[in-house]
Formats: C-alpha cells, structure tokens, sequence
C-alpha cells in the first residue's frame, strides 16, 4: 500500500473512530441526565417541610446522632473486614464453601504436583443424595481470587444440584502454586479428577462439569482432552472468544477486552510476575474488576453499608471474604493465559497444544454444551460466550453433522458476578439446568436456545417451565454481532505488538527486573497491594483504631436512627446518588476514550499490513453461502442410499418431527419414556453416535427430501430390519401418549407416505450386510450412560 492509499485509510478509520466516540460521549451524558433527573424525582423534599428542618435545630441535632452512630457501625465492619482478611489469611485462604466437605484427591501429592484438590461436599441435613445419579464436578475461576463461589451459600449451583439428589464434587485451589507448575499440569490433574469421579460412581451417568467463567475454559480444555470420561459441559459467563464484544454506535460495551492493547499486550503480566520473583499476584487481576466499574469500588458498595449500618454488614463482610482473597499464580501459568487466550486467543482455533503434544480440538467434545451469559455482563459479553461456536464448526450444518448439542440460555441483565452468586439465578436458571440436563441429551444435534419462564402455581407459589427452540448458527452470529466481526481484526494488531512486547522485555527487561527481585521485595509489594493495604490498614494491625469495638456496643446499645423519609436523609440520598451518578460518567467517558484510541491506534495498524481484508472480510459475510456447497452436505448427500436400519430410523424420525415449534420440557420428557419403553426397537448405540449419525441424516432429509423418502426402502433391503420399523412406527402410532400430542396434518401425510414406500419390494441384503447389519442392531445399550 502506498503512502497516499495509507493516509487514505488511517483517515477512514480515524473519522470511524471519532463517530463512534461521539455516539458514546452523547450516550454517556444522556444518562447522567437521566440519573440526575431520577434522583430529583426519587428524593424530592417538600421545600417547606425542608425550610421548617432547617430552622429547627431538633432535626439538626437528631440526623448528626444518626450519621454519627452509623458512621461508628460503617467503621466497625470495615475493622472487622480487615480482622477476617488477617485471620483467612492465617489460615491459607480456606475456601469460602458454605457447605461441609472431605478432600478425595489433593494434586499436591501427584507425579506432576499442582495446588489443585478435589473436594467431595457433604449434604446437608435434611438433604439426601443418590449415589446413582449423575455426580456434579464444579470448576470455579481462578481469577484472583480463591474457590467457593460456586457453593458459598445455600442457593447456589452446589444447593441446587444437591436438593436434586446428585452427588457433588468441587475442584478447588489453594493459594500458592506448586513450583514449575503449568495450564497444562492443572488440566491434566482434572482429568485424574474426572476419572475418579466416575471410579466413585461406577453406575451412574457421566459426570456433568459445571464451569464458571474462567473455570469454564477449564472445563472445555478438560472435556476436548478426555472426551471418553465427561458428561454434559455447562459454561457460566466463560469467556471464550476473548476478541469478541460487538463495537457498535450505540451502548458502551466491554471495556475490558481493549485492556491487553492499551497496555500493550502480555508483557507486563511476566513483568508482574517477575517481580514477584516468579509469582503473578492475583490482587492485580482483581483490581482490573475493580476498575471496571469505579462507582461500585469507590463509591456504592460503601455508601451502602454506611447508608444501611444496621442490617447490612453481615451480607457486605460474607462477600468481602472472597472478594478479598487474593491468590497466586506462577509465572508460566499467566503467561500461558495472556499469551494463549487473553490476547492470543488461541483456544477454539486449535492453536494450543495439550500435555501430550495434540491440540485441544473443541470438536473432540462428545458430549452436549450449555452456554450462559448474560446480556448485562461487560466481562464476559455474550459474544464471547458464543463466537467459539461459529469459529469452530462454521455453519448449522457442521454441527448437525458432528453429532453436537450446543443450548445457549441468556439472561437479560444480570452482572458478571451474578451469574454465580444471585440466589435468583440459582433458584432459577442454575436449578432448571440441573433438572434439564438428562433431557439435553436427547436433543437431537443442533445449536438450541433454552428459555426459562416463570409461572404461578395453583397455591401462588413460583414455578417455572423450560423449552427449546432451535436456531440456525448463523442468524445467532449476525444478530450478537452487528458489524460481522470486523471489529475483531484489529485484535490481530495486538497479538502481533504483543508478540514483539513480549520479546524485547525478554531481552532487555527480564534479566535486570530478575536480579532485582526476591522473597522479601515480593512479599512486600503483595502486603502493600492497594486492595490488601485497605483491608489490613483498618483491622487490628491499626492500634489507632482499637477504639471501635467499644464504641460499637456503645452505639448499639443507644442507637438513635432516624427516619428515612426526614428532609436530611432525603438529601443525604441525593448527594449519594449525584457521587454515583458522577462516577458513572466518568467511567462511560474513560471508556469511549479508550475505545476510540484502540481503534485509532491498532486499527491503522491492521489496516496497514491487511490492506484487502477488511473489504473482503464484509462481502464475505454479505454473501449467502448455499448449504448444498458445504462439504458435510455434499458427503453426507453422497451416501444417501448407504446404511441400515439405524440410518433408517434416524431418518424418519426427522422426517416425522414437528417443524418450527418450541419444544417444552414435557414432550421432550415423553420421548425419553418412549425411548425407555421402546428400547427393543432402538439400536444399542452410544449417545454421542446416534447423534451424529441423526445428524447426517437430517441433512439428507433436510436438502434431498424427496429422494429420502424413496431410499428408506434402500437402506431397509433386510424385510426384518422393514417389519421392525414399521411395527415401531405402529405403536408409537397406537400409544395413547402421542395420540395426546395431536399430530399434525403434515406429519400423518409423511407417516403414509412412508409406510407406502416401505410396502414395496426391495432387494434382499446379502449374507455378510446382513451379519454386519444384526451386529450393530445388538450393541449393548449404552445410552445411559453417557
């Protein structure tokens, strides 16, 4: 490109960028005025009423007792704070589980030692569990903070999955690594966990990994490298497409995956570590959390407990618990994060390679995924919950033909912490999970969206029902992205100036950072982390503040609280929210600030090394691609007159589906009793097998209908392996259940036409098809125990 061309596109890209920012700054002040006008509205005093407070000096007096006493209570509970940090810190950062537990395997102990173990949780009285039914494995994030969070209170993913009668089984970190452990050590490790998971539970389905955001990746690395050993996969909020994140005209969106180009990709993570003489501190990783939202750190999450100083310190202090351990990571662990997956984003294009040398191929996975996120999460966006999906398999019918179940459920507005926290979500979406699960495996192969409904039952009590609808992959991609992905190029800018970052500092900037470092310098600079300083600097460290324990009893024993509609609580609340309000504004400008850099800086240097790929990258996603030219329909069209009675049976029964209909829980709850009470006329087939084979032949029915319909009778030469279908479709027929379901016109007109085809002569199969066909009619049932 020459140099009048360049100046050509750094203007286009510049006048893009500087549209996009304008939108955001309007955006941002628009809700400030909003906050503004709200709280006006909210916290309105009656100007009488509020000239007759101010003239009265009862009223004075009554809210300086009041503030006086609350800001002793607020005090209180941060020194107390800072005394839990002290004494979890004392004991190693226990995990902050609400419910008892045995360790059955610690990683400390093996060949390839890693500070990973595996904790079998005890029900709690009153709650029975089945060994028999399918054990629950539950990864939590190691983001910085320690494990728990999955079970730290009684609704949660391990309360639901327990009342349910499963067994649960959680793996858990402690906080220091073991030395020269790696990513590819823990995996290994939560394979040895996997396996005895199932040597526990020997008659009971496969184990279900639940996987909470990065836990979630955890659990796909895991489930890609040993596919024989997992059960289903349920990711929550697991960032998985780290470039994702739609850059649009309107909302502010995901801030933080902008983070590794504006600081210049991996090398300060080894730069962190390297000062920690080889430990990556993980109060870093926090503080990154931390500076998303700056309203909360700074402002609200305080105010609250000061504003609410009677009842609200035991919630702030349970959550602070885990909010405030910090753990380590070494240094090979964060550099293969940063390098592989926060910038690199290596994972789904089969890029990183596995402890035995083969790469982790998403598409080994066998056993169905859930995918949960939520629309209001700026962590893990939803599309970076969901893009792996298209970069993997590409199209519907890769899927299809793969033999993969893919559910995604999405929450409207629920916050990155609350996906794994909300009692509401747990009570909601985490239990419907745990109650579907089983039935998600039914599914036939497809990518499926699961909606949640909430319902009043005949007592006034809440219920919920659950149905699946299915879509197309490709609508789903265009509608989380707007722009086709193009905003993700730019990233490949930053992967490069990582890459370069990262050298030169390995060069020129290790080896002194390295001479200047050990134990003692590092635990200082962990001690004087900002995030440990606030705790520890107020707790009984501090003598200046051995004063507020008395003068908390003192308070309560005299507590004189005031009113909350008085004309100077009202006020009180109005400034509360104006600091707030004030805070979020600087934030939605920060970050359109940042997000206009970014793409001025990396877009021009993308644009200058891919000079075509833009143009083409649009009139590739504005093309419809044909499915009669993609290669899985092409083969599997090929083979249309290939197979028995399983590629038979699997054929009609798409043919026999309803089409373009939700499907509700009940009748997918039906099919797994009529699988159960007609399993003679079933093949033996592992689950994942029929899958896939149900897969390939709805392509065929799917593009060659017609031609389907007339080689049923092909593929059923066998007059047995005919009878045999026709009897079961008879009986499905004559069952008063299906009858229920009222077939539709459509449905009964291809049963006929069927059964026609089938009522023609066909050749006779030869000796030896007819020994390979009786010998996959009778594999052993497998089918649960997937």
């Amino acid at each position: 490109m020459d140099a009048r061309a360049q100046l050509a596109r750094s203007q286009d890209v510049a006048a893009k960028a500087a549209k996009v920012l304008n939108k955001r700054v309007q955006t941002t002040q628009e809700k400030f005025t909003q906050r503004v006008n709200e709280a006006k509205s909210n916290y309105a005093i009656d100007p009488f009423a509020a000239a007759a407070a101010a003239m009265n000096p009862a009223s004075w007096y009554g809210y300086a007792v009041d503030a006086t006493q609350r800001s002793v209570l607020f005090w209180h509970t941060l020194w107390q704070r800072g005394n839990n940090f002290i004494e979890h810190t004392a004991e190693g950062l226990k995990p902050v589980l609400h419910f008892e537990y045995e360790t059955v395997l610690d990683g400390r102990s093996f060949d390839r030692p890693v500070n990973y173990a595996l904790l079998r949780i005890t029900p709690p009285a009153g709650v029975t569990v089945d060994p028999s039914l399918r054990p629950y494995l539950i990864i939590d994030p190691r983001a910085g903070h320690g494990p728990g969070i999955g079970g730290f209170k009684d609704d949660s993913q391990v309360g639901v999955a327990l009342r349910a009668g499963h067994p649960v089984y959680f793996v858990i970190f402690f906080r220091d690594p073991e030395p020269g452990q790696t990513l590819l050590d823990v995996c290994h490790a939560e394979q040895l966990f996997v396996k005895k998971v199932r040597e526990l539970h020997p008659d009971s389905a496969k184990p279900a990994l639940i996987g909470n955001c990065q836990g979630g990746w955890a659990a796909m690395m895991l489930a890609a490298s040993d596919p024989e050993d997992t059960g289903p996969i349920v990711i929550n909020g697991a960032p998985m497409s780290y470039w994702g994140g739609a850059w649009t005209e309107g909302e502010g969106d995901n801030p933080m995956r902008y983070a590794g180009g504006m600081l210049g990709g991996s090398w300060l993570a080894s730069l962190t570590a390297d000062m920690g003489n080889g430990k990556f501190d993980g109060a870093h990783l926090v503080q990154n959390f931390e500076n998303l939202n700056p309203a909360n750190s700074l402002w609200d999450k305080f105010y609250h407990v000061f504003d609410k100083a009677d009842t609200e310190p035991p919630r702030f202090l349970e959550f602070e618990r885990w909010w405030g351990g910090y753990y380590l990571m070494n240094r090979e662990e964060i550099e293969w994060i940063t390098r592989n997956l926060f910038v690199g984003n290596k994972l789904w294009g089969g890029d990183v390679k596995s402890s035995s040398g083969n790469a982790f191929d998403l598409r080994a996975i066998r056993s169905p995924i859930v995918l949960f996120a939520s629309m209001g999460d700026n962590i893990t966006p939803p599309q970076q919950a969901f893009n792996w999906v298209a970069d993997v398999y590409g199209s519907t019918e890769e899927i299809k033909a793969s033999g993969q179940v893919i559910v995604g459920l999405l929450h409207e507005n629920v916050g990155h912490l609350g996906i794994f926290v909300s009692g509401k979500v747990a009570k909601k979406e985490h239990a419907q999970i745990v109650s579907v699960l089983k039935t998600i495996e039914g599914l036939p192969p497809g990518l499926y969206g699961m909606n949640v409904m909430e319902t009043r039952g005949p007592g006034g009590e809440t219920e919920y029902e659950v149905e699946f609808r299915e879509h197309r992959l490709e609508d789903i991609t265009a509608r989380l992205n707007r722009f086709q992905r193009i905003d993700e190029k730019a990233f490949e800018a930053v992967a490069e100036v990582s890459d370069f970052n990262q050298r030169a500092y390995e060069l020129f900037g290790r080896p002194l950072v390295q001479a200047m470092s050990n134990d003692g310098t590092a635990q200082l600079l962990r001690a004087f982390h900002p995030l440990r300083f606030q705790n520890w600097s107020v707790s009984r460290f501090n003598p200046w503040l051995s004063w507020l324990a008395p003068a908390e009893q003192a308070v309560k024993a005299n507590r004189q609280a005031l009113d909350e509609n008085d004309p100077a609580r009202r006020a009180e609340h109005f400034g509360a929210e104006m600091i707030s309000a004030s805070l979020d504004y600087y934030r939605g400008i920060r970050d359109a600030m940042t997000e206009a850099a970014f793409f001025t800086v990396y877009g021009n240097l993308y644009a200058r090394d891919h000079a075509a790929e833009p143009a083409a990258q649009t009139n590739a996603a504005d093309r419809k691609i044909d499915p009669l030219e993609l290669p899985v329909v092409r083969d599997a069209l090929a083979a249309i007159e290939e197979g028995g009675y399983v590629e038979a049976l699997a054929r009609a029964a798409f043919l026999l589906k309803r089409e373009g209909e939700p499907l509700p829980l009940s009748r997918l709850e039906l099919k797994q009793e009529l699988v159960s009470d007609y399993a003679e006329y079933l093949p033996g087939l592992p689950p994942y097998e029929w899958r896939r084979i149900r897969g390939e032949q709805e392509l065929i029915a799917r593009y060659e209908p017609d031609r389907a319909v007339e080689t049923l009778s092909t593929l059923l030469r066998d007059h047995a392996d005919r009878e045999r279908l026709l009897t079961l479709l008879d009986k499905l027929m004559a069952d008063k259940r299906v009858q229920d379901t009222s077939p539709t016109t459509e449905q009964l007109a291809m049963l006929e036409r069927i059964r026609k085809v089938l009522a023609g002569n066909a050749p006779k199969a030869g000796k030896a098809e007819k020994a390979e066909k009786a010998e996959k009619t009778r594999r052993p049932a497998t089918a649960g125990r997937a």
